[in-house]
């Protein structure tokens, strides 16, 4: 079942008058760095979280800048999903993006035909770098934000110039909001109340007649809008995420006390059959006797990452300088709580639930790489070890989506180890599929050394 946020119902029926939450209102919003990178979304809907389908095409013209730099603004490359649009936003720092649609126009019983103008606008990241931002000239209406010590300012520009006395409204994701107003200079000071997302909005009506796409107006409606998370800059680590991140690592099958193992293996990669036997030390190192050389370096590789996810460490080893908190306030989300490792190596996030790391997301530089769980098996300890999962590689410039793999693992018990058996990875890209695949047998357990 979707969540309802009712803030943004409350907001609708102000900003529109309507009588039913139902009405739909236009807004963008900055996700945090999660699958495939940072995104920013452009819903037209009742909900602050999904968009409604039956209207994508009203608002498929939308356009969105991203400002990184004061008064340097950079178009971004909109990209139509089924019920919202979507745009790739930097994984850090503070900036902001600013849109414009124009929705159309509108005629209800025994009122004026109006046209319908929407700007949202949203801020992410550093308060500091968040303060310098300027407003987009092209844009008539839209609100100017900046962050200081004493919380925030907001101003309202009308064609870049502030609006004197103009009446904001805020409303928090619990109903609770209120408004405030500007001063002569156009000026109000406003500090949300609490931790959470927060939107900011105000509108204004002219009196001007015209016609849009072949149908008249009497007058214009334009709403604006600011979405933000307070604070804008979070720092520092939430115990209760932690909590969660280490319980599920510790819920992971390891290998402790492991006194390292051989097997024969049986490989195919992309057609080439290989033979050959491994040996894994105590420590994790991996030998390898092969026929061909030419599938060497990918068993390598392949094994050598499974025993770095096998071989046990210290629990909270991996991000160990890196605080972790939950990166939004969503629950129920069906691959678990959003964690956000701050400052860490690869700008990591998960996804925990039910104490399995089901999403682990990374950025690579040039690459963002998602590894969704799609099923787990459980070890004689109640442990859990990889059975299927997939891993995605997208271009982290561009968002475009480079090739998808399709994993399956296998394991077998000898003595208190869960060893492989099978390791079969299919890739997926333009360039088409390829299949490769091994299976370890015969296994046998080292002789511990003193």
């Amino acid at each position: 079942m979707r969540r309802f946020h009712p803030w943004l119902a409350a907001l609708l029926m102000i900003l529109t008058g309507a009588a039913s939450a139902q009405a739909h209102f236009l807004f963008v919003r900055i996700l945090p760095a999660a699958e495939g990178g940072r995104f920013s979304e452009v819903y037209f809907s009742d909900q602050a979280d999904a968009g409604d389908p039956r209207f994508i095409d009203k608002i498929a013209s939308t356009q969105l800048w991203l400002q990184t730099e004061p008064g340097k603004f950079t178009p971004l490359k909109v990209h139509q999903a089924a019920d919202r649009l979507r745009a790739l936003v930097p994984s850090s720092g503070g900036f902001a993006v600013v849109g414009k649609c124009t929705y159309g126009v509108l005629a209800r019983a025994k009122q004026p035909a109006f046209l319908l103008r929407h700007y949202p606008k949203a801020v992410a990241g550093d308060s500091a770098a968040i303060a310098t931002l300027q407003p987009k000239g092209e844009i008539p209406f839209e609100i100017q934000i900046r962050p200081d010590s004493a919380g925030l300012e907001f101003t309202a520009l009308r064609k870049g110039k502030p609006l004197p006395n103009a009446v904001f409204h805020w409303v928090a994701v619990d109903l609770k909001g209120a408004s405030f107003k500007a001063d002569e200079q156009g000026k109000a000071r406003w500090t949300p109340p609490a931790p959470g997302a927060f939107a900011v909005y105000t509108g204004q009506t002219l009196a001007e007649a015209g016609a849009h796409q072949g149908a008249k107006y009497d007058e214009i409606r334009e709403f604006t809008t600011l979405a933000f998370t307070w604070p804008l800059d979070a720092k520092g680590a939430d115990p209760e995420a932690a909590a969660l991140f280490q319980e599920a690592m510790a819920a992971r099958a390891a290998w402790k006390g492991f006194p390292g193992f051989s097997a024969d293996i049986a490989a195919r990669v992309d057609g080439r059959p290989w033979k050959g036997t491994v040996t894994i030390s105590a420590k994790g190192t991996v030998e390898l006797t092969m026929e061909d050389e030419a599938v060497t370096p990918w068993i390598q590789e392949q094994l050598d990452s499974l025993v770095m996810h096998r071989i046990a460490r210290p629990q909270g080893t991996q991000e160990k300088a890196a605080p972790v908190r939950f990166a939004d306030a969503d629950r129920d989300h069906p691959l678990g709580r959003l964690l956000l490792f701050e400052g860490g190596k690869f700008a990591s996030s998960y996804r925990v639930k039910d104490k399995q790391l089901l999403v682990v997301n990374r950025h690579l530089g040039k690459v963002n790489m998602t590894i969704t769980v799609l099923d787990n098996d459980k070890n004689k300890e109640g442990q859990f070890l990889p059975r299927s999962y997939t891993v995605q590689y997208w271009d982290a410039a561009t968002g475009q989506l480079q090739r998808t793999e399709t994993i399956q693992d296998r394991w077998t018990r000898v003595g208190a180890w869960d060893l492989p058996t099978l390791h079969q990875v299919v890739t997926s890209s333009s360039a088409g599929q390829s299949m490769k695949m091994m299976n370890l047998s015969w296994h046998e357990l080292l002789k511990a050394t003193k």
